[in-house]
């Protein structure tokens, strides 16, 4: 397992769920939503960018909502789209792409069978949802890594016989 801390992140068209782990790359938790003013994620990208910074990450997680068939719809190809913008800005910060089918739909039932205040209303709701969900996207990365020896998911800008690491 590498250590170092790493950010993980949903991303939609409104709004983007941002978490991040500790150091030793153990725990995932939720860091913050960050909004995409008016649909336009080059503000988003320079916040991001700035967390990255900040909490001193060694990598970003990019969660990517393949469908169920592992082909990708237009959500995943918004996603590959914004992994590439984000690679280009946060460089040579690694941004890596990973398989995330239906961490929305596992962080709301999360949140349900907790009883999480603000998880019923709502903008509200929907913050939450999408942190937990870039919980989701995080520990899913650790917990593969962490198994299976190797960086989970496609490494952004690798060649294509090298999208592919072990766990995916």
């Amino acid at each position: 397992m590498r250590p170092g801390v790493r950010l993980g992140i949903d991303v939609g068209r409104v709004r983007i769920g941002v978490a991040v782990c500790d150091p030793a790359g153990v725990l995932a938790t939720p860091l913050r939503t960050v909004p995409v003013v008016d649909r336009n994620p080059a503000a988003a990208i320079g916040l991001l960018v700035a967390l990255a910074t900040q909490h001193a990450v060694m990598e970003i997680v990019i969660g990517l909502p393949r469908s169920l068939s592992g082909g990708d719809g237009p959500a995943a190809l918004h996603a590959r789209d914004f992994g590439t913008r984000l690679a280009a800005a946060a460089a040579p910060l690694p941004v890596r792409l990973l398989d995330e089918r239906l961490s929305t739909v596992t962080a709301e039932r999360g949140l349900r069978e907790v009883g999480r205040p603000g998880a019923r209303h709502g903008a509200k709701r929907r913050k939450v949802i999408d942190q937990a969900a870039a919980v989701i996207i995080l520990q899913t990365a650790l917990d593969t890594e962490r198994t299976r020896g190797a960086a989970p998911g496609e490494l952004v800008g690798s060649p294509p016989d090298e999208h592919r690491s072990l766990g995916e």
